[in-house]
C-alpha cells in the first residue's frame, strides 16, 4: 500500500502535471497562436488600456484612452477615414478638369488642334480614282475604300 502510494505521487502527479503543463503551455499556446490574427491584437489594446486606467498606479492621459477608443472602433474609422479620402480625391478632380477647361479656352485656335497634315484647297480639282483594273498584271486591282499595305 505505502509503495503504491509512494508512486502515485513521485512518478504518476509528478507526470501527469507535467503533461498538464505541456498541453496548457505548448499545444493550447500554440492553437491559440493559430488563432491569432493582427485585428484580434488590436481589439485587445484597449482592454489593456482600460484595465490600466482602473488600476490607478500609472495616471493615463484621455488622448491614450482615445487612441484605445480609435483602435476598438477601426472599421468604423477607417470607412470614415475612405469616405473622406474620396470627397477629397473628387474635389481635386473636379478643380483639374476646370482648370483643362480654361486653359483650353485660353489657348489660341491654332494651338487648340496640332494638325500637321497637309490640308487640301476647297477649290482645288480631286483626281480621279481608277475604278477599273489595267490589263497589265503587275498592277495591283484598285477597290475603291479599301487600303493596301
Amino acid at each position: 500500500m505505502w509503495k503504491r502510494l509512494w508512486l502515485r505521487w513521485t512518478i504518476d502527479k509528478p507526470a501527469a502535471f507535467g503533461d498538464l503543463l505541456w498541453q496548457v503551455f505548448v499545444v493550447d499556446f500554440a492553437a491559440f497562436l493559430d488563432r491569432l490574427t493582427l485585428r484580434r491584437i488590436i481589439a485587445l489594446i484597449p482592454l489593456v488600456l482600460v484595465v490600466a486606467a482602473y488600476a490607478h498606479r500609472i495616471p493615463i492621459p484621455p488622448e491614450l484612452m482615445l487612441v484605445g477608443d480609435l483602435l476598438a472602433y477601426i472599421d468604423i474609422f477607417s470607412v470614415i477615414f475612405l469616405v473622406g479620402l474620396f470627397t477629397r480625391l473628387s474635389t481635386i478632380v473636379v478643380v483639374v478638369r476646370q482648370a483643362a477647361d480654361r486653359a483650353r479656352r485660353i489657348l489660341p485656335a491654332a494651338l487648340r488642334r496640332l494638325d500637321l497634315r497637309h490640308r487640301r484647297a476647297s477649290d482645288s480639282t480631286r483626281r480621279k480614282r481608277a475604278t477599273r483594273a489595267t490589263d497589265d498584271a503587275d498592277d495591283a486591282a484598285v477597290a475603291p475604300g479599301l487600303a493596301f499595305a
